[in-house]
């Protein structure tokens, strides 16, 4: 499908990184509402197909822009092969467990130049994913019907990629943030822009990815013409590592509170110098299963493949014995099951805007405080150096002179009562970025309220936009 038609109507645009998409344009029949997500490859953003013939529920997708706008030459070919990619990937598979794209568009509209040629992509709306999960649980002890619910959503997993690898293809980009959650919470595997087609053994694939989620081998691995060499060990081994983080509270399998240091852990372990040390809360089968996957020497691993894991998955996730966690971790089997099965959660401190009382503020929507960095996120004093600051204005450049005195931890409950999806652009310390901020009331600041950057939670609250971002 190309040609977009210029729908503009009236109000402040929403950002794709740098490139307005106003609420209301369309993309074929699906029209554009509220901003979702932001990277440094663009945007998502939540669409609806327009003006539904039989008058039901209005059909509700996510539309991720992808425009070469301001790109180098060589980066513009970069991300049109990456859309090639996925979208090439989704015409040729068909399984329950992966995401599906409904359609596809190429923007023209010289009417937005900086939106005019990108690439959208049309896809299945999910509710969250587990990057979600993980970062956004609350510590609370796993019961049986929590391991049953993480078993079943990596069985799901193992599943697709099971018959990706059988299909000749390699994900390529495994990790918690591309599984996403359906509305009835079962799993989808997404993101297939690193997706590889092998010939024989192997693929090639472009020289990206996640760090944390790539084998030892392909640190070291040739770059050629076509790319880097990839093969369904790549894909087992990001099991591996993604399989220890959610049945950990999102603990990695090597030690490190960076990238840097977990991938000189992995060089490490692939040379002999030391020994895999799971953690410890891990239940012996699961362990056997985490070994596995993350065999240090590629052909080892090989053997191991997807097909083989699927009945130890099947019969670990079936062992619902409840399992003790560290406290005060961030557990994600009791986001899971709360989330499918209602299983209780402990509430973190909640600070801030009052909860009764006060029929001059509204009641607001709960928002919990995400710091990335992952030392903080295990403190359990609210030391100076892990606070994180909120914003007077949240059009302003996000700066020393427009913070409040107020801050916050991770794991610290807010609540909001609307958003601005057109403030100052900001980033987290892994460059994912968006213009979107939320308001929080704060009795300790001037005028009783504060703009939290949505890059510091993993919560998507159901808000109304500001209708005044200057009004408190």
């Amino acid at each position: 499908m190309t040609g977009v038609g210029p729908h503009q109507p009236e109000g402040r645009p929403l950002p794709v990184g740098d490139v307005p998409v106003p609420a209301g344009y369309r993309v074929g029949e699906w029209e554009i509402g509220g901003f979702l997500a932001a990277g440094s490859w663009g945007s998502v953003y939540l669409a609806r197909l327009a003006g539904p013939e039989d008058g039901g529920e209005p059909v509700e997708a996510a539309v991720k822009f992808m425009s070469t706008a301001g790109l180098a030459p060589r980066q513009a070919r970069e991300l049109a092969e990456t859309a090639r990619r996925e979208v090439e990937f989704s015409h040729a598979t068909d399984h329950p467990y992966l995401i599906r794209l409904l359609d596809t568009a190429v923007v023209s509209d010289p009417g937005l130049p900086a939106l005019d040629g990108a690439v959208a992509l049309v896809m299945e709306r999910a509710s969250r994913s587990l990057l979600d999960v993980l970062s956004g649980s609350s510590g609370a002890d796993a019961n049986a019907a929590g391991q049953a619910v993480l078993g079943g959503l990596l069985l799901q997993v193992a599943e697709a990629l099971t018959y990706l690898h059988e299909a000749g293809w390699v994900h390529g980009d495994l990790k918690p943030g591309n599984i996403l959650l359906m509305a009835d919470g079962t799993a989808r595997l997404a993101d297939f822009g690193l997706v590889s087609q092998m010939e024989g053994t192997h693929g090639y694939a472009p020289p990206l990815g996640s760090p944390d989620y790539l084998p030892p081998e392909r640190r070291t691995e040739q770059l050629g013409e076509r790319g880097v060499i990839t093969r369904p060990a790549t894909d087992i081994w990001a099991f591996g590592v993604t399989t220890h983080q959610m049945l950990t509270g999102g603990t990695f399998p090597f030690p490190g509170s960076t990238p840097a240091s977990r991938a000189a852990a992995v060089h490490e372990y692939a040379a002999g110098r030391s020994r895999l040390r799971l953690a410890s809360d891990l239940a012996p089968a699961w362990q056997e299963i985490v070994t596995a996957c993350l065999a240090a020497d590629p052909e080892t691993r090989a053997a191991t493949t997807m097909r083989a894991l699927l009945p130890r998955i099947r019969a670990a996730g079936e062992a619902t014995a409840p399992v003790r966690l560290r406290p005060r971790r961030r557990v994600a089997v009791a986001a899971v099951a709360a989330a499918t099965v209602s299983a209780a959660v402990l509430g973190p401190a909640v600070f801030g805007w009052p909860w009764h009382g006060d029929p001059g503020r509204p009641a607001g929507v709960e928002i919990h405080v995400f710091n990335i960095d992952g030392k903080c996120k295990e403190q359990t004093e609210r030391l100076r150096a892990c606070s994180l600051g909120l914003a007077r204005d949240p059009h302003r450049k996000y700066d020393a002179d427009n913070v409040v005195s107020q801050r916050v931890w991770h794991g610290d409950v807010l609540r909001t009562d609307c958003v601005v999806n057109d403030g100052d652009r900001v980033e987290d310390e892994l460059g994912i970025g968006t213009p979107r901020w939320y308001r929080v009331r704060f009795d300790s600041t001037p005028d009783g309220r504060a703009w939290l950057p949505a890059v510091r939670t993993r919560d998507d609250p159901k808000v109304p936009v500001c209708t005044d971002a200057s009004s408190p």
